[in-house]
């Protein structure tokens, strides 16, 4: 008696080169993750609507952002409020005051950033906080309307003027962050934690163990910049760790080592006497862009 087996083929599955993307050093990373210069990163406004967010209201994106926008703009608006009492009561010194609310507003704004949908919609709401910021020190520093409590909380002299200066580039960068680069990307972390950690956290310790001054700078010291190059970037290291916990971007030793250039850079040109003469507010900002489009 013959038996007569039936074998059916197995289908071997195949690596189809054209379905992954391969970097350089052929290393295959996901779809939507754009690499340059061995730093890997999600593309810049989050074309996949698949990557992870806390949003507040399942599948209705619109109405998640729009409470996503008025959430975050009541966490910041709280904390100047916060920052505005403690002027008032002078339970610190003013000067110490204004710098805690130039450390802290942009750092917990940023915390926000994963309430919002993926895409150019999401970075648009983000960027209302600040956006409405600019035309709330414009009206304040023109003297169009007068708000004791943010004049004493962010300006060094009391003068509502000062506003129309450090304040307002304050402002402006993290707009200009939210639209142009948003969470994908390391230069938006650099710009942001360089220009409210660094540069709050350098005139922090500057004021108070700056004894050494630079030799071509009267008015900076060697602890502050350390400081500064320190503390922007073990906060950009943070908000990279931060966001790749959400998809928005793959950390690496790459983006690390970039981060670090950038802050010695931020450092450098915030100890220049033009940045005394202009602002730091806007030159930091403006050498953490340039220096991240070059490293990241």
């Amino acid at each position: 008696m013959s038996i007569t087996v039936f074998v059916t083929p197995i289908p071997l599955l195949r690596f189809d080169p054209s379905n992954a993307k391969r970097t350089s050093s052929s290393i295959f990373v996901r779809p939507g993750v754009c690499v340059k210069g061995g730093i890997r990163r999600s593309s810049r406004l989050e074309s996949s609507s698949h990557l992870p967010a806390a949003m507040l209201v399942d599948n209705r994106p619109v109405l998640s952002d729009l409470c996503a926008s008025g959430l975050a703009g009541g966490i910041a608006l709280c904390c100047l409020k916060l920052w505005q009492e403690t002027a008032k009561r002078s339970l610190f010194d003013q000067k110490l005051n204004r710098k805690l609310v130039h450390i802290s507003i942009g750092l917990v704004f940023m915390l926000c950033w994963p309430l919002f949908s993926a895409g150019r919609r999401g970075a648009m709401l983000a960027a209302l906080t600040p956006g409405i910021n600019i035309f709330r020190m414009l009206f304040l520093g023109l003297g169009i309307y007068k708000d004791e409590g943010t004049v004493k909380s962010m300006t060094r002299f009391g003068d509502h003027r000062e506003l129309l200066k450090g304040p307002l580039y304050y402002a402006t960068t993290i707009t200009l962050a939210c639209i142009i680069c948003w969470r994908t990307s390391p230069i938006a972390i650099a710009a942001i934690c360089n220009l409210c950690a660094g540069d709050g956290l350098a005139d922090v310790i500057g004021r108070r163990f700056g004894n050494l001054k630079l030799p071509y700078n009267r008015n900076k010291s060697i602890a502050g910049s350390i400081t500064m190059a320190l503390s922007g970037f073990l906060t950009s290291v943070g908000y990279m760790y931060y966001f790749a916990s959400f998809g928005y971007l793959e950390r690496s030793w790459e983006m690390v080592l970039g981060f670090l250039i950038v802050s010695i850079a931020s450092a450098l040109v915030e100890s220049l006497p033009i940045s005394t003469d202009l602002d730091d507010n806007l030159t930091v900002p403006i050498a953490s862009m340039l220096m991240g489009s070059l490293v990241f």
